[in-house]
């Protein structure tokens, strides 16, 4: 059930050649149900090709609040994803906390 605690917003970058999820899509997804009060990521999900890729973005962006900013998952993302997509999760992950600071700077 939903209770409007949470929200749902997406980030997107472009991909690069070579990579699986490219002959699908044109631009990499990352979404995330964001907690309202705390801005910390409950979920997440990408447009990478495989389902494992797409679990470990979750376990690697889950727990983040972006309140904080996104140094951390950045951080988190260079250090342990090493992909042809690391550049493309690392700016939608960019676009995605952009989108959260004006749906904040929107709602005062």
């Amino acid at each position: 059930m939903f209770t409007g605690k949470t929200l749902f917003i997406a980030g997107h970058a472009r991909l690069p050649q070579g990579m699986a999820a490219k002959s699908v899509f044109d631009t990499l997804t990352i979404t995330a149900e964001i907690d309202r009060k705390y801005g910390v990521i409950l979920e997440a999900s990408c447009t990478l090709a495989t389902e494992h890729g797409r679990r470990f973005i979750n376990e690697l962006l889950k727990g983040h609040s972006l309140n904080d900013g996104i140094d951390d998952a950045v951080n988190a993302i260079q250090l342990y994803y090493h992909g042809k997509g690391t550049n493309a999760l690392i700016a939608a992950l960019k676009d995605l906390h952009f989108h959260y600071e004006q749906m904040k700077t929107s709602e005062m």
